[in-house]
């Protein structure tokens, strides 16, 4: 953030009151125009200016706090709305590194009249052809099982076993990389990690269907299993795409499935090929 001066101004806003000063005092000789009025119209100059490199600060949407004090937020029955809610505040939060931060405020006001408006369930369209064009916005573009990798090219690099990378992989370098099978199609992108289990085994959701969402289309692979390009854009399973097709879904999209010790072991024995 812009170091602030003795009035709380950024050096950029100091910079246009001065120069509004300047401007100014050198029209006083003007008969209608004097002193006190030169001050006031810099002083409205810097609040206009103040407002407009104010930053956006998503904490005021109060999101949080309105989920634990509203008990209906945390009915099963606004489990996904709650869900877009938090998406839509980790939107702003993007917007505000990309220094968007008009556009992050109005995303905030988004998510404060949605709040504060009926309950969310009641809101839409129920078009159901217009929901289905929206939707296919997000259908990938390729598909799982095309045949577009470059492992057999002459010159490709070697892969490497996640537990050799040096440095290792930062989180927001797996989230949204792409997944290929070990015959180097695709098998879909990675939405969501898991980190932190008592037996720490770290797993990497990836979604497999039509759309790439975690949920009922996703795999649970663990990411030790993985091998990743050297250039760390894609990552691969050591199963090939007949296989993958043949891999569980994941069981839920509350991540229950993580207290069942079974599934897991039964799961993970999946990907444990060399």
């Amino acid at each position: 953030m812009p170091a602030k001066g003795a009035l709380g101004l950024s050096a950029i806003e100091h910079r246009t009151v001065l120069s509004t000063l300047s401007v100014g005092y050198a029209q006083i000789g003007h008969p209608m125009i004097s002193r006190k009025t030169v001050f006031a119209a810099a002083i409205l100059n810097m609040v206009c200016i103040s407002g407009a490199f104010a930053e956006c600060q998503v904490a005021d949407a109060k999101l949080e706090e309105a989920i634990s004090q509203r008990p209906e937020l945390r009915g099963v029955a606004n489990r996904q709305a709650v869900r877009d809610l938090r998406n839509l505040r980790d939107a702003a939060i993007t917007l505000w590194s990309y220094g968007r931060h008009e556009d992050c405020e109005r995303l905030l006001g988004n998510i404060r009249e949605l709040l504060a408006g009926p309950a969310m369930s009641t809101l839409g369209d129920n078009d159901e052809e217009a929901a289905e064009q929206q939707i296919a916005a997000r259908e990938p573009k390729a598909k799982p099982g095309a045949k577009q990798g470059h492992r057999d090219d002459k010159g490709a690099k070697p892969l490497i076993n996640i537990d050799e990378l040096a440095p290792g992989l930062r989180a927001d370098q797996i989230v949204g990389a792409e997944v290929r099978s070990s015959d180097d199609k695709i098998v879909g992108e990675v939405r969501n990690v898991v980190f932190g289990t008592k037996d720490r085994r770290d797993y990497a959701i990836v979604a497999s269907g039509g759309f790439f969402t975690p949920g009922k289309d996703s795999i649970v692979v663990p990411i030790r299993s993985l091998k990743v390009s050297q250039e760390r854009d894609s990552f691969y399973l050591s199963l090939p795409n007949a296989e993958v097709k043949t891999v569980p879904r994941m069981p839920d999209q509350d991540y229950k499935w993580l207290a069942d010790g079974e599934w897991r072991a039964r799961n993970d024995a999946l990907f444990a090929k060399p």
